[in-house]
């Protein structure tokens, strides 16, 4: 299967790019930063007590310092759904540039683990080499106190130690929590553990307040490496001779401010003279330059979005469908959102802290206020959240409005959220495959074209949806008949091609019910031939470009991701978009 290079640059170039900017970036900061160290004059001391230590320690606090800033922005979800509905990102691919946000956030924080580790290390080189080095002409550049001290002490009983090891915890218990296999067993340990980021960043501005690493400030007065004649020459130290010669009645009396000396003797190689000792400064701490904007900018959002979720939403109905599947509809006042989006729920009566984010299958119109979600029921908090919600959860019924039958629990909705399927509909030929419940996000899509299909520049849909059981497709099996029967009533069959797939199977199966005629005879069994699939919409959508939009397992994606970045006779296409919740 070849590659090709023009479907490549659209799929992956911008994102390539990026990284790449991204990757030059971090070592630009930290090449600068180990030279500045290494041969910088104004820590020629610091550096000759603590060696490559001190060089390695600051290189990579100054990538962590970059990393730390960065990993913050791309968990700004209103920031990013202004900037990917805003008219000022006019260009695709900058939009879908933005939908890559969680990997960039990933990225950065993989980052972020592995130069912490080098830090670690660097630094505990740094203690060893303040202990063993101990400066005893110049006492202020010392960390330690005495020449052997314990380098534990160091590391325990000051505030740069104790906080590093105490954010060094953190951070493993963030990082081992973030791994998939703990995401998928257990949810609540990766959410938990995930919003310790707030204890991590009020430690790194204090482990940068504590001042251990000091620089010469009085450079012009004392050169590095010079000798300083009116320092007390100490233990068994011997004047050279070409100063004995010039200053006979020399003593420990301060010399001669005055007095000029032989051209050749100043400008030797050999020695350089200073008449002062030389001054230290702790620097001023630069992560707060680097981390204040965008914590302040994430922790401003936090709070509109909890003064904007403030208000709980009115849920009018919940229906239990098959295969474990809750729809839940609501109304809020003055909520908005757009096709493809998604929210955050929290329902305190089944988690005081913890909110899952689910894709909107409903979204409201100018006609009707109502919006929804569905979610499939695995894992605790599902499972909590159906059994508060639903009287009998054995039961597929439908539970009647809120006035007729029962008092629902709190519920509040943060969001809409932006995602890449508010492009499916920017596009005039699109391609939707759906893997189970993944099709959740499509389906506020239909919804939108059911309203009103010709105000969008969508002017032919590719529809697949592969499940398990047939049951599962009786979700949506309404909306996509009500589609279907819509568009042939305005004679426009060809907009939308349906194609179900029902993977496993002990015999043919169909939809029951009369009404689903449609869908029933554009079921077919087994999984879809993916190569001829592509062939096959390329060849009647000659030199057009494709959206490719997917949410499903991720061996259905990485499938469809190397199909959109092949090359095909036919001059078309693919652009690849995958939901990925930020």
């Amino acid at each position: 299967m070849a590659v090709s290079w023009r479907s490549w640059l659209a799929n992956e170039g911008s994102k390539h790019l990026f990284l790449f900017f991204w990757l030059s970036l971090n070592v630009w900061f930290f090449w600068k930063t180990f030279l500045l160290y290494c041969r910088g004059l104004q820590y020629y001391y610091l550096h000759q007590m603590l060696g490559l230590g001190l060089c390695v320690s600051r290189a990579s606090a100054s990538v962590l310092n970059l990393n730390c800033c960065l990993v913050l922005l791309p968990m700004c979800r209103i920031l990013l759904a202004f900037l990917r509905g805003s008219q000022k990102v006019a260009s695709r691919k900058t939009r879908r540039l933005i939908d890559k946000s969680k990997t960039f956030h990933v990225t950065c924080g993989v980052t972020i683990c592995i130069f912490s580790v080098l830090h670690v290390a660097a630094h505990l080189v740094n203690a060893l080499n303040f202990s063993e080095n101990y400066n005893e002409d110049y006492l202020a550049i010392n960390a330690a106190n005495y020449r052997g001290e314990d380098p534990r002490k160091l590391l325990f009983a000051t505030v740069p130690g104790l906080t590093g090891v105490i954010m060094v915890l953190v951070l493993f218990l963030m990082c081992t929590a973030s791994t998939y296999a703990i995401r998928v067993s257990n949810y609540d340990i990766f959410w938990y553990t995930h919003n310790l980021f707030f204890v991590f960043y009020i430690l790194l501005m204090l482990h940068v307040s504590g001042g251990v690493l000091k620089y010469q400030t009085n450079l012009e007065e004392h050169p590095p490496g010079c000798f300083n004649p009116n320092k007390t020459l100490l233990g068994n130290m011997t004047v050279l001779k070409s100063f004995e010669e010039l200053f006979p009645d020399y003593t420990t009396e301060p010399f001669p401010e005055d007095l000029t000396f032989p051209e050749p003797l100043v400008q030797s190689n050999f020695m350089r003279i200073c008449s002062k000792e030389p001054k230290f400064q702790s620097h001023f701490p630069e992560t707060w330059f680097w981390i204040s904007g965008p914590l302040c900018l994430y922790c401003v959002e936090r709070l509109y979005r909890y003064i904007r979720s403030n208000k709980p939403v009115t849920i009018t109905s919940v229906i239990s469908h098959p295969s474990n599947v809750l729809e839940v509809r609501m109304i809020k006042d003055d909520f908005r959102a757009r096709p493809g989006q998604y929210v955050i729920l929290h329902c305190p009566r089944v988690s005081g802290l913890e909110s899952h984010p689910f894709t909107l299958t409903m979204c409201p119109t100018d006609t009707k206020a109502t919006f929804g979600v569905h979610l499939k029921v695995v894992g605790d908090w599902t499972e909590r959240f159906r059994d508060l919600l639903l009287l009998q959860s054995n039961q597929d019924a439908e539970i009647l409005p809120i006035f007729q039958q029962r008092r629902y629990p709190k519920l509040y909705v943060d969001g809409p959220f932006g995602s890449p399927f508010e492009e499916s509909l920017n596009y005039e030929v699109s391609l939707c495959v759906a893997g189970g419940i993944g099709v959740t996000p499509f389906a506020s899509v239909l919804n939108a074209l059911l309203d009103d299909w010709k105000c969008y520049k969508l002017r032919r849909l590719y529809f697949i949806w592969v499940c398990r059981d047939v049951e599962s497709f009786r979700w949506f099996a309404d909306l996509i008949c009500m589609l279907h029967n819509k568009l042939w009533q305005e004679n426009r069959p060809d907009y939308i091609n349906i194609q179900l797939y029902l993977s496993q199977t002990d015999g043919i199966q169909k939809i029951i019910g009369e009404k689903y005629q449609a869908l029933n005879s554009r079921l077919l069994i087994g999984r879809p031939r993916w190569k001829l699939l592509f062939d096959e919409i390329a060849k009647y959508n000659r030199r057009k470009t494709i959206g490719v939009f997917c949410c499903g397992p991720s061996k259905m994606s990485k499938i469809l991701h190397k199909l959109s970045n092949s090359s095909n006779p036919y001059g078309t296409r693919f652009e690849y978009n995958k939901e990925s919740f930020s």
